[in-house]
C-alpha cells in the first residue's frame, strides 16, 4: 500500500513569490509534502518562465517537496520545446509533468522512459480505458501516475459514482493517485472562475477536513491536494492532524455522559464486527474490557437516530458496554447514548465495512 500524503498547489503566474514561499514554510510546518504547480496559463518567455519556476522549486525541494508540474501541448508550442525532450522541466527541479491532455497511448508510454526520469502524471477524470491503453504499449509503469482534475465552476465536479468508477481504473493497476480537495479561504486558481477547486462536487462546501477523511477513506486516492491557495494555517493544521488509514469521526459528547462511557468512547480502538448488521455498527471488544464496570441507565432519551453512539447499560447483560453507533432510527431503553457524530460527517458511515478500524474524537 502506498503510503498517503498531502499537498498544496501553487499558481506562479497569479502570486506572488514571496507569498508562495511563506505558504510552502507554513504547509511544510504542517508536514505537507507534495507541490501542484500549474503551467497551464504560462504568458512569458522561456528564460522568464524557467526563472520564476525554477527558484520556486528550488525552494521547495530544500522543504523535501516534491512539485508535479501541470503541462498542456500548448505549452511546448509557446516555449519552444519538445515532447521528446524533458530536459526543460528537469532543469527547473520537476518531479513529474502532469499530462493535462493525453494522446494515442503510444506516446504517453515512451514518455514514461524519458531519460530525466520524470514521472508522467495522466489526468483520471475519464472513465474510459485510457491507462489500460497506455500499458498495453509496454509503459514503464513505475513511473506513470494518476491526479484527477479539480472543477473551478460550482456544479461541475465529478458526481461520486462517476469518481469511484474511473479511480478504480488507476488502483487496479496498482497506479499511485491523487485528488483535489478545496479550502473554504482560498481565492487563487488557474482562471478566473473560482467557486472552489474540487475534485468531487459534493465536497465543494464541506468542511476541508472532511473533503480529506472521504477521499482516504474510499481507499482510491493516495495523495490528497489542496486545490486553490491560499489555505489558511487552520485549514492546513486540521489536515495535518487527521488519520490517514482510519476513520476518526468528531462527536459532541452527550451531556450525562459518565467516566466510563467516556473512556469506552475516546480511549479505544473500535473495530466494526464482521458479521455486520444494517441497524448498527458494532464495536463488541470493549465490552469484554469493561464487563466489570457498572454502567446505570441514564435518564436522556432513549430514541436514536442515526450518528447517534449508543453503550449498552446495565440493563443489558452480556452487552453492557458494548459500543454501537446508530445507522437506523431505534428505541431501546437498554442503551445509553453517550455522543452525536458531527452532521457533516454522517455520509462517512457508509465507509465502515466488516473489520474496518475506527476512532472518535471530541
Amino acid at each position: 500500500m502506498t503510503k498517503r500524503s498531502l499537498g498544496i498547489s501553487l499558481y506562479p503566474d497569479h502570486s506572488n513569490l514571496d507569498d508562495d514561499k511563506r505558504y510552502l514554510v507554513q504547509a511544510n510546518r504542517y508536514g505537507f509534502t507534495r507541490i501542484f504547480m500549474s503551467m497551464l496559463e504560462v504568458s512569458e518567455g522561456k528564460e522568464k518562465v524557467a526563472k520564476k519556476f525554477s527558484d520556486l522549486i528550488s525552494f521547495a525541494k530544500d522543504l523535501g517537496f516534491s512539485t508535479t508540474l501541470d503541462i498542456a501541448p500548448n505549452i511546448f508550442d509557446q516555449l519552444g520545446i519538445s515532447y521528446d525532450d524533458l530536459d526543460f522541466f528537469s532543469e527547473l527541479g520537476a518531479d513529474a509533468i502532469r499530462l493535462d491532455q493525453g494522446f494515442d497511448g503510444q506516446k504517453e508510454a515512451l514518455l514514461s522512459y524519458n531519460p530525466q526520469a520524470l514521472n508522467i502524471e495522466l489526468n483520471m477524470s475519464n472513465d474510459v480505458a485510457y491507462l489500460d491503453n497506455i500499458l498495453s504499449y509496454s509503459a514503464n509503469q513505475p513511473f506513470i501516475y494518476g491526479c484527477h482534475n479539480f472543477y473551478p465552476q460550482r456544479g461541475t465536479g465529478l458526481p461520486l459514482d462517476f469518481f469511484i468508477s474511473a479511480s478504480k481504473r488507476f488502483k487496479k493497476h496498482g497506479i499511485e493517485t491523487a485528488a483535489f480537495i478545496t479550502s473554504q479561504v482560498g481565492k487563487i486558481g488557474p482562471w478566473d472562475i473560482n467557486d472552489g477547486l474540487p475534485t468531487l462536487e459534493m465536497h465543494r462546501d464541506l468542511p476541508i477536513e472532511v473533503q480529506a477523511k472521504h477521499l482516504f477513506a474510499t481507499n482510491l486516492i493516495d495523495c490528497v491536494i489542496i486545490g486553490n491557495a491560499y489555505a489558511s494555517e487552520d485549514e492546513l493544521k486540521k489536515l495535518s492532524e487527521i488519520n490517514r488509514y482510519q476513520l476518526v469521526f468528531n462527536v459532541e459528547l452527550s451531556d450525562d455522559i459518565n467516566q466510563v462511557e467516556r473512556e469506552i468512547l475516546l480511549d479505544n480502538q473500535h473495530v466494526r464486527r464482521g458479521d455486520i448488521t444494517d441497524l448498527v455498527i458494532r464495536s463488541t471488544e470493549v465490552r469484554k474490557k469493561y464487563k466489570n464496570n457498572d454502567n446505570p441507565v441514564s435518564q436522556s432519551s432513549h430514541d436514536f437516530k442515526r450518528g447517534d453512539i449508543v453503550i449498552g447499560n446495565d440493563n443489558f447483560g452480556k452487552y453492557k458496554n458494548e459500543l454501537q453507533v446508530v445507522l437506523q432510527d431505534h428505541t431501546d431503553e437498554r442503551k445509553n447514548k453517550v455522543a452525536q457524530i458531527s452532521q457533516s460527517e454522517l455520509f462517512l458511515l457508509d465507509y465502515v465495512g466488516p473489520w474496518d478500524k475506527f476512532k472518535f474524537r471530541r
